[in-house]
């Protein structure tokens, strides 16, 4: 598989516990990467032992250009998601 997206997660996971319905394994899902979000927004880190962590990095305003007119354009500042996995995944991918 070279990548998944939310449903064909969700679908997995509920192939794999028969006893819960699709709509439960759906609603578990959303509730977990809403909290996920919740925190990381709060700009708190997630930690997840064996996978990874979750967190934020600042990147700070400047001063950028309009590739098709090449005016400058003030860029404000931002917050992006760094992620950074565990070594247990490093060395499954590095093995």
């Amino acid at each position: 598989m070279s990548s998944i997206n939310r449903s064909e997660l969700v679908e997995c996971y509920a192939q794999r516990f028969p006893g819960k319905t699709f709509r439960e394994v759906q609603t578990c899902a959303d509730c977990l990467l809403g909290y996920m979000s919740e925190i990381l927004a709060s700009g708190d880190r997630i930690e997840i032992r064996g996978f990874g962590t979750f967190s934020l990095n600042t990147v700070p305003a400047r001063i950028g250009r309009n590739p098709k007119t090449g005016e400058k354009v003030a860029v404000a500042e931002r917050r992006r998601i760094h992620f950074k996995c565990s070594k247990a995944i490093l060395y499954k991918l590095n093995r």
